[in-house]
C-alpha cells in the first residue's frame, strides 16, 4: 500500500472495507449520506494513476461534504467485489446509493468530469447499474443489393 493510500485511512479516517464489512459501511447510519464512494485502488506499483486518485479523493469529499461518504476497498477484497460494483479498470471510484452502484469513474479524470458525474449520481432518479449485459447481434444476409 502506498503512503498516499494509507493516508486516506490514517489522516482522513476513511475506513478500509472488505467482503465482510462493505455492506455495513454502505448502509448509512442515521443522519449519514446514503451515497458513498468506494476506492478500488488496484496495485499502485502497476497503476501510475492510483496515487493521483488517492490525492483527488479527499478533495472530492471536501467538495461534496455531507453528500458522500468514502471508503477504500481492501486490496485482497477487490477481486471478490469488482463484479458486484461493476469495476473493470483499476483504479476506480464507485459511486453508490445505499448498497447499489450508480456509477464507476475509472482512472484519473478531469476535475470537471468528477464534478459533473458525481453530481449526476446524487440524483434520486439516477439508475443503478444493472447486471444486464449489453449484447449486439450481428446478422448476415447473403442477399446482395446492387445499385
Amino acid at each position: 500500500m502506498s503512503a498516499l493510500i494509507a493516508a486516506l485511512s490514517e489522516t482522513y479516517g476513511y475506513p478500509v472495507v472488505d467482503v465482510d464489512t462493505v455492506d455495513a459501511f454502505l448502509a448509512p447510519a442515521e443522519g449519514e449520506a446514503p451515497h458513498a464512494l468506494l476506492f478500488f485502488t488496484g496495485d499502485p506499483k502497476q497503476r501510475n494513476d492510483t496515487n493521483d486518485v488517492a490525492v483527488v479523493l479527499p478533495e472530492l469529499m471536501r467538495t461534496f461534504a455531507g453528500r458522500y461518504r468514502a471508503a477504500v476497498v481492501a486490496r485482497e477484497a477487490e477481486a471478490d467485489l469488482k463484479a458486484r460494483f461493476k469495476v473493470q479498470v483499476f483504479p476506480s471510484l464507485v459511486a453508490t446509493r445505499g448498497l447499489d452502484p450508480v456509477g464507476v469513474l475509472p482512472r484519473i479524470r478531469d476535475w470537471s468530469d468528477y464534478l459533473g458525474q458525481l453530481e449526476a449520481y446524487l440524483d434520486p432518479l439516477a439508475p443503478v447499474l444493472s447486471d444486464a449485459i449489453n449484447r449486439v447481434e450481428i446478422t448476415h444476409s447473403s442477399r446482395r443489393i446492387d445499385g
